[in-house]
């Protein structure tokens, strides 16, 4: 019977310790300032999306819309538009991973960092080189993980879930934000 007891006084600890790698690393204003140094301001413009638009997305990029909402701001250089940087959640394995996308006017990807992670594993991620892969694509480009997108072992559901997002954000900037 103490046996019993010891396994269940641990097995609040194996909850608790998971959050323990849960990892703030870029505010908002830093991801800005980073993926558009060039910028002087930023306008907020967060979206509420229709259906129609969530499944207009899904069929541009293969990717479920799953929130109703997208936090936004558009880029600025005096009056003139850098693009758009985008604040977004996927799951990591268990976990929200947040990361922020800047997306040119054009449609082609600036550049991504990670804000937050959360999972225990797969922060590989994080490097720079990695994210590299995402930078310059567009729409019309693959998203093919361990083709055109390196994975990272250990890291498959995280490189697979924020090059899938990054994909669903391009469609997004196509269906909400662009001029065409």
């Amino acid at each position: 019977m103490s046996r019993h007891i010891g396994i269940l006084l641990a097995l609040p600890v194996v909850g608790i310790s998971q959050s323990v790698y849960a990892k703030d690393y870029l505010s908002v204003a830093q991801a800005q300032a980073a993926l558009f140094p060039g910028a002087d301001s930023f306008q907020a413009s967060h979206l509420s999306l229709s259906k129609d638009q969530r499944k207009a997305i899904k069929k541009l990029s293969g990717v479920r819309q799953r929130w109703d909402e997208q936090k936004v701001w558009r880029a600025m250089a005096g009056d003139q538009t850098l693009g758009w940087f985008i604040v977004d959640d996927v799951v990591g394995k268990h976990e929200f991973i947040t990361y922020a996308a800047a997306i040119s006017p054009d449609g082609h990807v600036l550049g991504v960092e990670v804000m937050s992670y959360r999972e225990t594993h797969g922060d590989e991620i994080m490097e720079a080189d990695w994210r590299q892969n995402l930078v310059g694509k567009s729409l019309d480009d693959r998203f093919k993980l361990g083709d055109d997108v390196p994975n990272i072992s250990g890291a498959t559901l995280s490189c697979r879930n924020v090059t899938d997002g990054v994909h669903r954000l391009l469609a997004l900037v196509e269906v909400m934000l662009s001029d065409g």
